[in-house]
């Protein structure tokens, strides 16, 4: 992947929040300023990406507190929430930039950069769509012309979601003869064969999105769309930060410790997935990504003990919780990249497609060949993706906690190991509502300890609330489409 990011310092008056009262237009034109017109598709292009970025981070922030891989200072659990700042990069900086290369792209038939703005604009509304359910989409963007509009349903937003990609997926079979490159491209660097399995993956992950919309048909349709999808690696969708413009999960995770001012610590429903407890290993004593990720302070063979969400800085052993992210970690160097999706990923969306497929349920046993084979590569790529030495994964691999055998295998361990490779990545938040947060499918889950005595008590958070700046500005739109944060959006019903 493209390891480089651009200094964003365009400032381009043609973006609008969604719901925005006409006087938010009314201020001066600062000096200097570049207009939409004066600028090339490319110019937009770096800038959209960047804030697509953020907008996963920004999310990630809130979600993956949610799925307890990791806890608020202390152990905390994170409330009720907007994720305004998710809501800002998607409608501010994102979805009118989109709107403009895309018209753009149209007028010089630049085919190519149409289709990654395409692709761009169903990860965007994907996300937003996954985290408020209704949104606005069809009337957005409009500035003055429609300062309130209305929302759509996230049904709605599911089926422009795979109209884009498949309108992406044709552009970038076809040749692109005007002449333009994808320029700005911080992902692929203009290689249009990796956009187009991006493509094709992205919607393989939206339509097992719909399994319990759709059954069994939704397996089967992710699985026609991964037979186009990644094959390495090397495909992986992803933009890497550099030691000028910093990673920010670096910046919150280790910068802010090492100033007494540390933010988020390692959960214990994702150490406990790798420290035998609740997965109990017969020849090895950790999962080896787990030093990748976090750091218990001393040696690897020292116990490992996780934050139990909402646990005030224990462990659910009682034991005080001693598991931080690691300085240096794959996920928290200055340079590391935040990734939207992946081949691992990839193989386990097939592993789950398969599973589906051959009549699997949550509690059955057993599955076929292509199905655990899948399983096993997830596992293959995500370790390979890391760094584990071949040693390690080798004494993984072949641990029969893992390999327990293709007629042994339960929906449980696929999903456990999907969990994993998907450390902070806002998809594990879909999963673990795709499946009602179900013990059977996400062994030793259990809501945050102080849920009892919270605003919501045995009840999940299962949606952000739409942020208090779009309801002032939008109100009657935004009124009409709330809902409580314990109710669950379209396709989890």
């Amino acid at each position: 992947m493209k390891k480089i990011i651009i200094n964003v310092v365009i400032v381009i008056l043609l973006v609008s929040f969604s719901g925005c009262s006409e006087g938010y237009y009314d201020v001066n034109t600062p000096s200097g300023t570049t207009t939409s017109a004066q600028l090339g598709m490319s110019d937009l292009m770096g800038p959209v990406i960047y804030h697509t970025i953020q907008a996963q981070y920004n999310a990630e922030r809130v979600l993956g507190n949610y799925s307890q891989q990791f806890t608020g200072r202390g152990g905390g659990a994170a409330g009720a929430t907007s994720m305004a700042g998710t809501w800002s990069q998607i409608y501010l900086y994102v979805l009118p930039n989109l709107k403009t290369i895309l018209t753009k792209a149209e007028e010089n038939n630049a085919t190519h950069i149409a289709a990654v703005a395409k692709i761009l604009t169903a990860i965007n509304i994907g996300l937003a769509a996954d985290s408020w359910d209704n949104i606005p989409y069809s009337e957005a963007s409009q500035g003055t012309e429609n300062p309130k509009p209305a929302f759509d349903t996230q049904q709605s937003i599911y089926n422009e979601i795979d109209m884009l990609l498949s309108d992406a997926i044709t552009l970038l079979e076809a040749p692109d003869t005007s002449g333009f490159s994808i320029g700005g491209d911080l992902i692929y660097d203009g290689d249009a064969s990796n956009w187009l399995k991006a493509a094709y993956t992205l919607k393989a992950r939206y339509q097992l999105h719909l399994v319990e919309q759709n059954g069994m048909a939704a397996a089967t349709a992710a699985l026609a769309s991964l037979a186009n999808g990644f094959t390495s690696n090397s495909d992986d969708f992803q933009m890497n930060y550099t030691t000028k413009n910093i990673n920010p999960w670096y910046s919150r995770e280790i910068l802010a410790a090492a100033t007494s001012n540390d933010h988020d610590k390692i959960g214990d429903q994702l150490v406990n997935y790798m420290n035998g407890t609740s997965y109990p290993y017969t020849t090895i004593a950790i999962d080896p990504r787990l030093p990748i990720y976090a750091t218990n302070g001393g040696a690897i063979t020292d116990p490992w003990l996780g934050y139990e969400s909402g646990a005030d800085g224990l462990s659910s052993n009682g034991s005080s919780a001693n598991t931080n992210f690691a300085d240096g970690g794959f996920y928290t160097n200055q340079e590391a990249p935040i990734v939207i999706i992946s081949y691992a990923e990839a193989m386990f969306i097939k592993a789950e497609a398969e599973f589906i497929v051959n009549g699997g349920n949550e509690t059955s046993v057993g599955t076929n060949n292509n199905a655990y084979t899948s399983y096993l590569e997830g596992i293959t790529a995500s370790m390979n993706k890391l760094g584990v030495s071949a040693t390690d994964m080798n004494a993984y691999l072949t641990d029969t906690s893992i390999d327990m055998g293709v007629t042994n295998i339960m929906l449980q361990h696929i999903m456990k190991e999907k969990y994993i490779a998907n450390f902070l990545n806002p998809e594990v938040f879909s999963d673990l509502r795709r499946y009602d947060f179900s013990t059977n499918v996400f062994k030793d889950l259990s809501l945050p300890v102080d849920n009892a005595i919270g605003e919501y008590p045995g009840q999940w958070l299962v949606r952000a609330q739409y942020p208090v700046s779009e309801e002032t500005r939008n109100p009657e739109n935004v009124l009409a489409n709330k809902k409580e944060p314990t109710v669950k959006v379209w396709w989890d019903l």
